[in-house]
């Protein structure tokens, strides 16, 4: 008599495929979903390639030009006369190696402007608290987040400029973001008379158009720490 055989795994069955906006943050946290999901969607397959090397360029960043740019990136933020006509603003609470707001918060702070800071919520889109300097752990990142009072997704529509992340930006004003979508929901929201304003480094203003799906929103104003290219407005 034979001996038993252990019975093949079938190898048809589909497997449940993850999505980004379900997993934590990470390391291996991919940057968008899954592109089984979305087999035919080239956008979606070049945005993943192009964050994969803007986010390994920014692991080569060290302090010292971090440092330095955040003045210089707050200077050029500051000069621009819809951000010094604005009642209130709202910008992010930049980590790593990130274009850092340390130094345009401060500024804001002096200064009495009121800022709207983001709060991520389970699901990526954003919550948003009026900075009063106070700071609390992230329920779901390892960031810190703003301690004030929740006041609502829709509270971007106080905003008369924003001042956004992003990984790329190309001359036509096209953003690259991390691939959660927390900021393009924030900017659906945004009022359409609002400033938006992305921070980049200086080599991450692609020449080449970036990829855009329906949901993108361009950016009026880039920034970085040596120019300042205006895109869609005087």
């Amino acid at each position: 008599m034979s001996p038993t055989r252990p019975r093949p795994q079938r190898t048809s069955e589909r497997q449940p495929t993850a999505v980004a906006a379900d997993l934590p943050y990470g390391p291996d946290r991919p940057a968008v979903q899954d592109n089984r999901l979305v087999p035919d969607n080239r956008a979606v397959r070049d945005k993943h390639a192009l964050r994969a090397s803007a986010r390994n360029a920014r692991r080569g960043r060290d302090l010292a030009e971090l440092a330095a740019a955040a003045a210089a990136l707050a200077d050029r933020v500051e000069a621009l006369s819809a951000v010094r006509a604005a009642a209130t603003v709202a910008t992010y609470l930049s980590i790593g190696a990130e274009p850092p707001t340390t130094a345009l918060i401060e500024r804001w702070r002096r200064r009495r402007l009121p800022v709207l800071l983001p709060v991520v919520l389970a699901d990526l889109d954003l919550d948003w608290a009026l900075d009063d300097g106070t700071r609390q752990p992230s329920a779901l990142r390892r960031i810190d987040e703003p301690a004030g009072r929740r006041l609502g997704p829709d509270a971007i529509a106080r905003a008369d400029a924003l001042v956004v992340p992003a990984l790329a930006v190309d001359v036509a004003g096209r953003r690259l973001g991390q691939g959660g979508g927390s900021f393009d929901r924030a900017l659906a929201r945004a009022r359409p008379d609002a400033l938006v304003i992305a921070l980049v480094h200086d080599d991450e203003v692609s020449a080449l158009p970036l990829p855009v799906e329906p949901h993108d929103r361009p950016v009026d104003v880039v920034v970085t720490p040596n120019r300042v290219l205006t895109v869609r407005r005087p």
